[in-house]
């Protein structure tokens, strides 16, 4: 397999590292990831900007290709001309910190997933909850998208489909095993605090406590609650298809 690796948190996260290694094992893999970090910035693509790519070092020594675009941004530039041939595989991560529920509408760690699905290319997203008052272990993660990657290998995976893969903040010892999930809810409890600048302006930040997880047992945010790594299969079609009928009854 030919894998294109990225990330939103930047060409030198320590997690994209550990997704490089644990990886190159399975096939040729290439990185092409932000020069900064893009938490949260969901699927946005710079449109009016030109884009740059250069060459850098992982902290291994291993080469990569960093781009000032976001995720998505690096995806589509990789795709579209700037590696020799299109990847079979797009991974993104290893994400600091979770992607449950509807975390995935923010995530740019997903949205490069979704940028591969967009130009038929299938894509897994990976993310691991993070421990309180610990380094990062990415162990059980790295044998997690091992696992992963090397099952899509032998069985397929459909290029509209992406894995949106969460693994929780434990040694690999203390992973359960895989859980098939259903995504959860997230309740987030945001806050708006408002300050004056020296010159008694308002200026403000969007603070608050984590997000409350919510979710069946059959859920993403409950399995990783009872120490499991989630995959949920995530598709491109956001269309509810109840409604469809239901607004034809409408009489528009």
């Amino acid at each position: 397999m030919y894998i294109l690796i990225t990330n939103d948190d930047g060409v030198q996260s320590p997690g994209l590292l550990a997704l490089r290694q644990a990886l190159a094992p399975l096939g040729e893999t290439t990185v092409v990831a932000p020069d900064r970090n893009w938490s949260a910035a969901g699927h946005y693509r710079k449109l009016f900007d030109p884009l740059r790519a250069w060459d850098v070092e992982l902290a291994d020594g291993s080469a990569a290709i960093t781009c000032d675009g976001t995720p998505a941004d690096c995806v589509a530039l990789a795709i579209m001309g700037l590696l020799p041939r299109k990847p079979d595989l797009v991974v993104s991560g290893i994400n600091l910190g979770a992607n449950l529920g509807s975390d995935l509408t923010y995530s740019g760690t997903v949205a490069a997933a979704m940028e591969a699905v967009v130009y038929g290319v299938p894509g897994i997203a990976v993310s691991q909850y993070p421990a309180k008052d610990s380094p990062w272990d990415f162990r059980a993660a790295q044998q997690a998208v091992r696992k992963i990657v090397a099952a899509a290998q032998d069985n397929g995976l459909s290029a509209d489909i992406l894995l949106n893969v969460n693994v929780p903040a434990r040694n690999p010892d203390g992973v359960h095993g895989i859980r098939i999930a259903a995504l959860g809810k997230r309740i987030y409890r945001d806050e708006l605090v408002v300050r004056q600048d020296p010159r008694g302006r308002p200026y403000y930040w969007i603070g608050g406590a984590e997000p409350e997880d919510h979710g069946d047992d059959d859920s993403d945010v409950a399995a990783i609650a009872a120490g499991f790594v989630s995959v949920t299969p995530v598709h491109m079609d956001l269309t509810s298809h109840r409604w469809i009928g239901e607004l034809k009854g409408w009489g528009l």
